[in-house]
C-alpha cells in the first residue's frame, strides 16, 4: 500500500463516508483530517500485519473474502464499494483482521487506527448508530446466507439418501431410519413390518435383454412398489435388484396382504409400453417379517431375508412369511 496523503488534504468529504453520514460534529471532521489515505493497484492485497484497522473505500472497490487461515473459509466473497467500510468487527473485537482484502481495481482507502475509532464512537452518537445499523445489516445478511446453506445442505443430504436410478430411498437412509422406527415401535407398542423383494432371475434378464433394459425393468418394479404403498410406508432400494418396503404400524398378517398385492401388480407391470413386442413380465419373490418383542432392526431384516429365501426355494414369484 502506498500512502498518498491525509484525509484532511484530500478531495473527499466526511459526508462521502457511510459510517459518518449525518455526523456534522466538527470534532469528528478534525479527528479524521490526520488519517492516512493509501492507494492500491488493481490486484494488490491490503497488508495490515497483525493490527486491526478500519478501512473505508474512497474510490475503486475491494474484494473481501475470509482468509484460509482463519478457520472460517466458507467461500463467501463481498465487494466493498466507495463509501463502504471493512474491518469494523476486528476493531471492535480487538482482534487480527483475517479477511483477505484485494483491490478489484485501482482504489484509494482511508485508514483509521483502532484507538481513533473508539474515540470517535465516544464523541459521536451518529457514528455509534451508523455502526450498529451496519453490523445489524451484516448479521441479517449472514443469517440469511446461513439459512440458504442449511437448505442447500439439506437438499444434498436428501439426494444422498435416495437411489439415483429408482428414486427410492437407499441403504444409507435405511441404516439411519430403520433403527429409529424400531425404537419408536418398541416405545409405542406398535407393530413394524418389512417386505424384502428380490426380482426373479434378474441377472438372466440383464444378460438376455441388456443392462439398459435391466435398468428400465428395475425402475418399473420400483415404481410399482412405491405407487402401491401407503403415504406412511417407505420404499427402499436395498441393493442390486433387491427392494424393501418398510411398513410402520402394520401387523404381519396385513403386511402379508400388502406383499400379495405387490406381487400381483409386479406381474402386470410393463417395462417398455411403446415396444412392438412386449418385454417378458417381471416377477418377484417376497419375504415378510414383523419386529419381535425383543428384536431390533437387524433381527427384523434378517427375518425378512430368511422369508425371502424360503420364497425362492418354493419356486419364486410368491410371498413367504
Amino acid at each position: 500500500m502506498n500512502p498518498i496523503g491525509t484525509f484532511g488534504a484530500s478531495r473527499y468529504a466526511v459526508g462521502d463516508l457511510q459510517l459518518f453520514r449525518d455526523a456534522d460534529d466538527p470534532t469528528v471532521t478534525a479527528a479524521l483530517a490526520a488519517c492516512a489515505i493509501v492507494r492500491l493497484a488493481a490486484g494488490q492485497r491490503v497488508e495490515d500485519g497483525l493490527r486491526a484497522r478500519l478501512y473505508i473505500v474512497l474510490s475503486g472497490s475491494l474484494e473481501v473474502a475470509p482468509d484460509a487461515h482463519s478457520g472460517n473459509d466458507d467461500g463467501g466473497v463481498t465487494r466493498v464499494l466507495p463509501g463502504e467500510s471493512v474491518g469494523e468487527q476486528a476493531v471492535l473485537d480487538d482482534a487480527v483482521n483475517l479477511a483477505a482484502m484485494t483491490a478489484l481495481e485501482d482504489c484509494e482507502l482511508l485508514v483509521i487506527e483502532p484507538e481513533l475509532v473508539w474515540q470517535l464512537i465516544d464523541r459521536s452518537n451518529v457514528l455509534a448508530r451508523n455502526l450498529l445499523r451496519l453490523l445489524s445489516f451484516r448479521v441479517r445478511a449472514a443469517n440469511a446466507q446461513l439459512r440458504r446453506r442449511q437448505k442447500l445442505g439439506e437438499f444434498y443430504r436428501q439426494l444422498s439418501l435416495n437411489d439415483a436410478l429408482t428414486g427410492l430411498y437407499n441403504r444409507a437412509w435405511l441404516n439411519e431410519m430403520l433403527p429409529k422406527l424400531a425404537t419408536r415401535a418398541h416405545q409405542d407398542g406398535s407393530p413394524l413390518s418389512v417386505i424384502m423383494i428380490d426380482l426373479d432371475h434378474f441377472k438372466r434378464f440383464n444378460d438376455t435383454h441388456g443392462h439398459i433394459a435391466g435398468d428400465a425393468a428395475l425402475s418399473a418394479a420400483a415404481g410399482v412398489i412405491r405407487d402401491s404403498l401407503r403415504p406412511s410406508d417407505f420404499a427402499v432400494r436395498y441393493g442390486g435388484e433387491e427392494l424393501l418396503a418398510v411398513l410402520p404400524d402394520t401387523h404381519l398378517d396385513l403386511a402379508e396382504m400388502v406383499a400379495e398385492r405387490l406381487a400381483e401388480r409386479l406381474r402386470a407391470a410393463t417395462v417398455f409400453p411403446d415396444m412392438r413386442m412386449p418385454m417378458p413380465h417381471i416377477t418377484g419373490s417376497f419375504g415378510v417379517a414383523s419386529l419381535g418383542a425383543s428384536g431390533d432392526e437387524h433381527a427384523l431384516v434378517a427375518a425378512a431375508d430368511a422369508a425371502l429365501y424360503r420364497a425362492k426355494e418354493a419356486g419364486r414369484d410368491r410371498v413367504s412369511v
